[in-house]
């Protein structure tokens, strides 16, 4: 048999990576290049259309569904059913591939891990590269790892289920610059899911799973369209059965939230459910109604909780709307990282992380995401109280809920308005968040919280619309630029007393703070802060 044909992409400005070979083959790079050439186009298109809608958005301050598909949201119709290995997710545990990671995540206790290329991982080429290889090795049971500081091994356990991978790429918007076909960067997307995809739905498929995908940032039924046409070609190329491929979206946009049961058409043979992503939904919506005036103004980030109206109407949506189709409802993050030094802090946020999951089991959600290994009990006791030996709840099918379209974005019933310490808290975490992003950790543990870019996305844009909104904070200062420089100069000055000089001088603090301040004053607001960021990111 003729080897194959050296691929047309070009692998650009990337030092060399141990064992980068197994991943970057000629053949999976064969692959990701017809990718490329089929379906870029078509993703080009839809980033132009995402332009349309928000200018529209802007002129109109209001979203509505939509009337030319009416006959999709009336009709008699259900998702595949889902295979045995996703069946059951009552707790999927959430973080990038690094290969501690890797083995944590599969050895928890979740049911599945979403194993993410995406917000929770910063796309240097070694990321993108070695994380592929970090799974590859995982399947092979080939994978361990000693930390070079305190010495201590993780391995795969033996005995029990590890759990099921659901692997994210990057979203429509982002470019990797390394990997080029005819001088032009591809999708990062396509570089992600096709490297993962070439090398790993046979050997899934023999581990009685399957190469199963979170799809981030959809924000139209088109966008699922474009996924859905492009695992038809996946698995042809591959030559694996249609169906074998399964996606859950993230509803983590305004106007997805509009299109859900669209978007789980457009799927349906390839569907798996849906995902309430809260951080970037709400990212979402200021990005959208950011010049809206006062009525879209919203308050500190930690005080729209889950129970504010407005989130109740879209998480109660997308449950009846999955389970109306047959898809699972996946419910949002517990983002708390617990201290190794302080009881009463874990004893107050266990607390607050089982209130959350009580409801959402309640609520009719069939599993839930957690970032750390010591929720995973927590999680799962919530939804075990609920759903009992049931692999899920799809049976329940909300046909109590009725949502309008004005009750999603009915930002002033929450009865909560900005204030000082959350401008400060924004600049705080923003900060800390794209300095460690620029070193290329994506998931990172701030004032006991797991963050990842949808965090800075917020913070940022938050920050945005206060001083063009100019909200007067409980202090009787108003939200301006000065003083959003004035609250940064002070982290920054804080954070150089807490790590001292030397360790100051080792990261990228001033190059944070300085882009912090770029993308949350710039009057031509940047529709990713990842876009700007990537163009400094190292590596």
């Amino acid at each position: 048999m003729s080897a194959p044909a050296p691929s047309p992409l070009a692998i650009v400005d990337a030092e060399p990576l141990p064992r980068q070979d197994e991943v970057l083959t000629d053949a999976a790079l064969a692959f990701v290049a017809e990718l490329h050439r089929l379906f870029t186009p078509r993703r080009d298109e839809l980033l132009l259309r995402r332009q349309e809608r928000r200018a529209e958005i802007a002129r109109t301050s209001t979203l509505d569904f939509r009337p030319e598909t009416a006959a999709v949201r009336e009709g008699d119709w259900k998702v595949a059913p889902a295979p045995a290995a996703l069946n059951d997710r009552r707790v999927e545990i959430t973080g990038p591939t690094d290969r501690k990671m890797t083995i944590n995540a599969l050895n928890s206790g979740a049911k599945v891990w979403l194993a993410d290329f995406e917000d929770a991982s910063a796309p240097t080429w070694e990321n993108v590269v070695l994380g592929q290889l970090n799974l590859m090795d995982a399947y092979e049971r080939k994978i361990d790892f000693t930390d070079p500081k305190s010495g201590k091994s993780y391995a795969l356990k033996d005995a029990g289920e590890l759990a099921t991978v659901v692997m994210r790429p990057r979203g429509w918007h982002l470019e990797e610059r390394h990997l080029r076909f005819d001088g032009r960067p591809v999708p990062g997307a396509l570089v992600d899911f096709g490297l993962y995809f070439f090398h790993n739905a046979k050997r899934l498929i023999e581990l009685g799973k399957g190469p199963y995908f979170y799809l981030p940032k959809t924000e139209s039924y088109l966008e699922a369209r474009l996924w859905n046409d492009i695992f038809v070609f996946a698995q042809d190329y591959v030559g694996i059965p249609q169906g074998t491929v399964r996606a859950t979206v993230l509803i983590e946009t305004i106007t997805a939230a509009y299109e859900m049961e669209e978007i789980l058409y457009e799927l349906r043979d390839h569907a798996a459910g849906l995902n309430a992503g809260r951080w970037d939904y709400l990212f979402s919506i200021v990005k959208n109604f950011r010049d809206g005036g006062a009525k879209f103004v919203l308050p500190d980030r930690n005080a729209v909780t889950m129970t504010a109206p407005f989130m109740r109407a879209y998480t109660e949506l997308l449950v009846r709307t999955c389970h109306k189709r047959g898809a699972h409802a996946i419910g949002g993050m517990a983002a708390f990282i617990p201290s190794r030094k302080d009881a009463e802090v874990n004893k107050v946020a266990f607390e607050k992380v089982k209130a959350d999951k009580d409801r959402e089991a309640g609520d009719g959600f069939d599993g839930s995401w957690v970032a750390h290994p010591d929720l995973v009990p927590i999680a799962m006791a919530s939804f075990d109280a609920v759903l009992g030996d049931k692999p899920n709840q799809k049976d329940r099918l909300r046909e109590d809920v009725s949502v309008a379209a004005g009750d999603l974005i009915a930002i002033d019933s929450l009865d909560a308005k900005p204030t000082y310490a959350g401008l400060v808290a924004a600049v705080q975490v923003g900060t800390r968040y794209i300095e460690a992003w620029l070193r290329g950790l994506g998931a990172v543990a701030i004032f006991n919280l797991m963050e990842d870019a949808a965090t800075a996305e917020i913070s940022r844009s938050q920050i945005w619309q206060w001083i063009n909104a100019g909200v007067v904070f409980e202090n009787g200062e108003r939200a301006t630029a000065d003083l959003a420089r004035k609250v940064a100069a002070e982290e920054l000055a804080a954070i150089r007393a807490e790590i001292g000089e030397e360790a100051f001088a080792a990261g990228k603090w001033q190059q944070a703070h300085d882009l912090l301040l770029k993308v949350s004053l710039d009057a031509d607001y940047a529709d990713f802060l990842t876009l700007p960021a990537y163009e400094q990111l190292v590596g």
